[in-house]
This record gives C-alpha cells, structure tokens and sequence, in this order.
C-alpha cells in the first residue's frame, strides 16, 4: 500500500477510467461539476466498478447549494446510500449543517448508519461551518473516517495554516484530507505532520469532443466552449503528485 493516498473527483466515465489508468489511488465520483459536486447515476457506478479495481467514493448531495437539508431532502439521500452501496461504492462523501453553521448531527449519524460500516468523508461542508475546528469534534464524534477540507478558504495554498491546525487538532482520531486546488508542492509542505495521509486533487483538464456540429442559435452555458470540451484527467499532474509522495 502507499504511503500516502491521492483522490481525484471525477464527473464522467473517461475521466474516471483515465484517472485509474493514470496512477489515481481513489476515485470521488460525483455528477455535476458546475454545482461542486451533486449525486451521480447508479449507472455510471456500475459500469466503473466493472472495469476499474481502485476504490471509488460516491458523493452524496442531492442538489447544489448549501447544506442545510430538508427531511425529505435527508430521506433521498439516505436511500441514494442505501443503493450505491448495493451496487458497489467503497465508501460515500457527505456533508450537513444546522441553519446556523454547526454541523448537523443527527442527520450525519442517520446517513452514517445507511452506510453500514463503508467509510464516509465529511466533505467541505466544514469550510462553511460557522466554526471549522469545534465542527471537526462533532465530525469525529459522528464516526466519519475523514474530512475533506481547504482549511476554509477558497483554496489549499490560502487555507493551509487553518488544514495544519486542524492537523495537529485531529491527530490520529480521524484523516484531514486537504482539496481545493492542491498542487504537489503542498505534499511537501504537510509531510511534517505523520498524520498526514491523503490529498485531494483534481488534476483536471479540459478534453476536446469528437463533436464537430452545433446549432449557433441555441447555447447551454454561457461557456461558447463548454459544447466542444469535457473534464479530463491531467495525467503529468497526477504523476507530479506521485514524485511529490515519493520525495
């Protein structure tokens, strides 16, 4: 087993197998980048886990926005647990907050019971929390296996100092996983810290479609290159963070 651990979030089946081929140690599997991740199909699940042997994380988020969840909202997300689990995730990455930024939890530890045992990340739901370091001890207390956080800024290299306190504050209790625009040289930097363990990074990078045609007079985003382009997996990023783990 590696040292350490690099998960990639991944939006589509090319991205996903790419990544896997590419020397990803993790999949986090999620539908909807421009919502920052919402729940994928169970189709996508099941041809991935036929084809790739690296654990996939499925993230659970029924919609965009924040992450304060309605019951009903809280009972869909428990049944989507329920049947990608059926179908094969490894683990699941969720999040929800109180009205007034703690965190939710008796809606965690209800979703962490659907889970039945499979590791669950608290996701960055801990980066609008109204206080991240008093929210990591109700994390741990939930029993999540580990917090994806960019130390509540919009990216690593701004949260860093507020990811090394929350380093020295988990211990071995639980895995801080930085993510939110990593770069290999933060590897480096949070070496210090034994237990550090895994980073998040999206390694990602835009792909040119086979599509050729399009209809000028209708768009669906405001992207005029968003047609002719999907997400894909940087593979000399990737390799960057594995020289980085091994250094």
């Amino acid at each position: 087993m590696d040292q350490y651990i690099l998960e990639a979030p991944v939006f589509n089946l090319r991205s996903a197998l790419d990544a896997a081929d590419f020397g990803v140690h993790r999949l986090e599997l999620c539908g909807s980048f421009l919502e920052g991740g919402e729940t994928p199909s169970a189709g996508i699940l099941k041809v991935l886990k036929e084809k790739v042997q690296i654990p996939i994380f499925v993230m659970i988020r029924p919609r965009g926005g924040d992450f304060c969840y309605s019951k009903g909202e809280l009972e869909v997300m428990k049944r989507d647990i329920q049947i990608l689990g059926e179908m094969g995730a490894d683990g699941f990455v969720f999040g929800a907050l109180k009205p007034n930024g703690e965190v939710d939890k008796a809606a965690c530890k209800t979703l962490l019971k659907s889970a039945v045992g499979k590791p669950c990340t608290f996701h960055r739901a801990i980066d609008v929390s109204k206080n991240p370091l008093e929210s990591l001890e109700d994390i741990v207390e939930c029993g999540f296996a580990r917090i994806l956080t960019s130390g509540t800024k919009n990216s690593v290299s701004e949260g860093i100092n507020t990811i090394k306190q929350m380093l020295e504050k988990a211990g071995n209790r639980i895995i801080i996983m930085p993510g939110g625009g990593s770069e290999p040289a933060h590897v480096k930097e949070l070496q210090s810290f034994e237990n550090f363990k895994e980073i998040h990074a999206s390694c990602k990078v835009k792909v040119r479609s086979e599509n050729q045609f399009t209809n000028s007079e209708v768009k669906f985003s405001p992207d005029e290159n968003s047609f002719f382009e999907h997400l894909g997996i940087d593979a000399a990023k990737v390799q960057s963070f594995l020289k980085a783990f091994a250094s």
